[in-house]
């Protein structure tokens, strides 16, 4: 899923957008690409997730760098990460530590890799992040928990 994501992205930059990471102002093509891409396969194509789309294609113009362990909403997660660098890291570590994307998401969201860069002693920030996953283990497993009131 991901490759096919990546090669829409890379069809409406080098041959709707003639190369260009922007489309021209007013045009409203990737609405008219959204509207048709609908028709033909059903949702799943909105202006957002083709704009997302072709930020996969700008991040990683080289197909070669996806990495098949991680899925589209892994990758969704790391076209956030501004910073070059850090989403390279984040995206080798998830593969590494076979991240869920919520745990990735933790790791983004409480800035893992800048703590990590920042702290002198990096073995608290480990163990820290070590424990998070821990519990997001305990909370993906029990995802809906119900309350059974009746077997008392």
């Amino acid at each position: 899923m991901v490759q096919a994501y990546w090669q829409i992205g890379r069809i409406i930059v080098e041959h709707e957008q003639n190369g260009s990471l922007r489309a021209d102002y007013g045009k409203k093509m990737l609405q008219k690409i959204s509207v048709k891409l609908q028709q033909e396969f059903g949702s799943g194509f909105s202006v957002r997730n083709l704009q997302q789309m072709k930020k996969l294609y700008a991040l990683f113009p080289n197909t070669n760098a996806l990495r098949s362990q991680l899925t589209w909403t892994h990758y969704r997660l790391l076209l956030r990460v501004e910073n070059e660098t850090a989403r390279n890291w984040y995206m080798e570590e998830c593969v590494r530590s076979a991240w869920s994307s919520r745990q990735l998401e933790r790791q983004i969201s409480t800035l893992y890799y800048e703590r990590l860069l920042a702290s002198r002693e990096k073995e608290p920030v480990i163990a820290e992040a070590h424990d998070l996953m821990g519990t997001l283990a305990v909370e993906s497993f029990i995802k809906d928990p119900y309350v059974l009131d009746f077997l008392e």
